[in-house]
């Protein structure tokens, strides 16, 4: 079906409002789940809508909480999450991050027991709308989902990596990617009738290379949306051992070196951890050079002879761009399964279908 913005938001916002989410809480969560799904990143959008009210009504995720500060200098901050919404936890830690690098030139913060940060990109791009470098390493602890290089058996998370850098025309580098082959979410999205995802993107317990996502998340349960914990198979990291490696670097940087742990089996409370950098140009930039060197770097590789005539060549943060511009015009396209799973979601927390209709309109 194809929703337009403001009635998406609208639905998302009323459904965690009741699912016991602050009105500013639930209204954020909301921006930020159609947001990612607007820039084309499906796997951390509106179809994680019934995942997050699950989570609420079971305890693992918690309405209302802000990050407490465990250590605070001039350019560190360790912050608890207090397993709050990764929506509200995961903008309080970049606004910290960000206003000590411009204090200071640089700022290093480790947030630890967030709930599901959802597209980190979103801090990349927080940071670079105020002309901050950033860089942000997350692990999750609790959930093993993707096989290290030359295995068959669940060794890491998704771990994602972003890095944005501001540019003079507003339209920043923006890096962001999970470190497996695709975002676990994007597994989601193809086993409710969304884009299937590449072969071999999955691996069986037994060592056969897969796309079918019953590899990871089992046979389905009636009412409830899938869970990876069922599965036996597992994920597959992106570029083979370069992936491999970044998922345990981030498990090293943002688990143990942040503090937020390193998980070794998929049970208990699901968290994410997340040590990000940032750093002011205004500070480090001593000759002046920073915005023409960004400027004219970009302009030049974009100036390659595209492979296909019909196309140009883009640099990370040009495709979410134009996706968020086309669907906030012409409407959000979701797959049935998905708005189907958004429905269940209001109906667990007490919306109704007359209700539903009314803030959709």
């Amino acid at each position: 079906m194809l929703i337009q913005v403001e009635p998406l938001k609208r639905l998302l916002t009323a459904t965690f409002a009741a699912a016991g989410c602050p009105d500013d809480e639930a209204a954020r969560v909301s921006h930020y789940l159609t947001l990612a799904t607007l820039t084309g990143h499906e796997s951390h959008g509106v179809i994680r809508t019934q995942r997050y009210v699950e989570w609420l009504r079971e305890g693992w995720v918690l309405a209302g909480q802000h990050v407490k500060p465990v250590l605070d200098t001039d350019v560190l901050a360790i912050l608890d999450g207090c397993h709050g919404m990764g929506q509200t936890v995961g903008p309080e830690s970049a606004r910290i991050g960000i206003d000590k690098a411009r204090a200071r030139g640089v700022a290093v913060v480790a947030l630890r027991n967030s709930g599901h940060l959802g597209r980190i990109g979103d801090f990349a791009e927080m940071a670079a709308a105020e002309k901050i470098v950033s860089l942000h390493f997350v692990n999750v602890f609790g959930s093993l989902l993707v096989a290290p290089f030359g295995g068959a058996e669940r060794r890491f998370s998704t771990n994602p990596v972003a890095i944005g850098v501001p540019t003079e025309n507003g339209e920043p580098f923006i890096l962001d990617m999970a470190t497996a082959l695709v975002a676990e979410g994007k597994v989601l999205v193809a086993s409710q009738g969304g884009k299937p995802i590449p072969m071999g993107a999955l691996v069986s317990a037994d060592g056969k290379l897969s796309n079918d996502p019953h590899v990871l998340y089992g046979d389905p349960v009636p009412g409830r949306s899938p869970d990876p914990r069922r599965g036996t198979g597992a994920m597959r990291a992106f570029g083979e051992h370069k992936g491999s490696a970044l998922a345990l670097a981030c498990d090293l940087l943002a688990g143990a070196l942040g503090g937020s742990g390193i998980t070794r089996k998929s049970e208990g409370r699901v968290h994410n951890g997340m040590l990000s950098i940032y750093l002011d140009p205004e500070t480090l930039d001593t000759e002046g050079t920073f915005a023409a060197d960004v400027r004219d770097y970009i302009a030049w590789i974009k100036s390659a002879r595209p492979i296909d005539p019909a196309a140009d060549v883009i640099i990370p943060g040009d495709k979410e761009r134009r996706s968020a511009a086309e669907r906030t015009a012409n409407g959000v396209p979701l797959p049935d399964d998905v708005w189907h799973s958004i429905l269940y979601a209001a109906a667990l927390v007490g919306i109704d279908k007359a209700r539903v209709a009314e803030l959709t309109a």
